[in-house]
Parts: structure tokens; C-alpha cells; sequence
């Protein structure tokens, strides 16, 4: 079997900051509606949709074809998502001052969002 030069050929993008401070479960539910979608469709998508994790899903979807455009040569109209999920990350636990001198503990959950895009075949 002879494989295809341009089969393999994905742009991956990976955010894993501390700055990505949202619940793994309101980011799943994005993604969930995006994967297996064109880049077209998907920034329809994203850009319509009033949850607050579509924004930072949204650069990323941006990010991952600025890579594939611009470092593998692929053409954006030809683009689709064929991988994308989110992970836990650390939890950021800061303390809060409460009466009588005790303290609380917030904790504010990060994610971690991977986004693959693949070229579809041209025929």
C-alpha cells in the first residue's frame, strides 16, 4: 500500500497555560459541538456561540491554521478538525480572608485544549 505524501501532514496546537482558567466540563461542551467540522464551519460556529469558552477555543482554531497555512503549506478551505479535546489541568489555590481571622480556600480549575487540523483530500 502506497501512502499518500500529504496524508500525515496535521497542524496541532496546544494550550496548557495557567491562563486557560475554565472548568474542563463548560470547554467539553464546546468542543464537542466543533469536532469533525471544516475550519469554516467551525468558526461559525464558535463566533455565534454565546458561551465564554468559545473565545479562547476560538484563537486556538486560529492559531492551529495560522500553523498549517503557514508552516506545512496546507490551504485553509481544505482544513478539518479531526482531533480535539481538553484535559485537566492544575488547580490555581489562592486563599481567601474570611471573619475572624480564618481563611478559605479558592480553587479555580484549568484545562488543558489540544486541536488538530487535518487537510482533506482533494479528488
Amino acid at each position: 500500500m502506497i501512502k499518500n505524501e500529504n496524508s500525515d501532514r496535521e497542524a496541532k496546537v496546544l494550550a496548557q497555560h495557567i491562563y486557560v482558567c475554565m472548568s474542563v466540563f463548560k470547554a467539553r461542551r464546546v468542543i464537542d459541538q466543533i469536532r469533525g467540522r471544516s475550519y469554516e464551519e467551525t468558526l461559525m460556529i464558535l463566533e455565534l456561540m454565546p458561551c465564554r469558552a468559545s473565545y479562547p477555543i476560538l484563537q486556538l482554531v486560529y492559531s492551529a491554521a495560522a500553523n498549517a497555512s503557514h508552516n506545512m503549506g496546507l490551504n485553509e478551505a481544505y482544513l478539518f478538525i479531526s482531533k480535539a479535546e481538553v484535559n485537566g489541568g492544575a488547580i490555581v489555590k489562592k486563599l481567601r480572608t474570611r471573619a475572624r481571622g480564618r481563611s478559605c480556600l479558592i480553587k479555580k480549575t484549568t484545562c488543558h485544549i489540544k486541536i488538530v487540523l487535518k487537510e482533506k483530500y482533494k479528488f
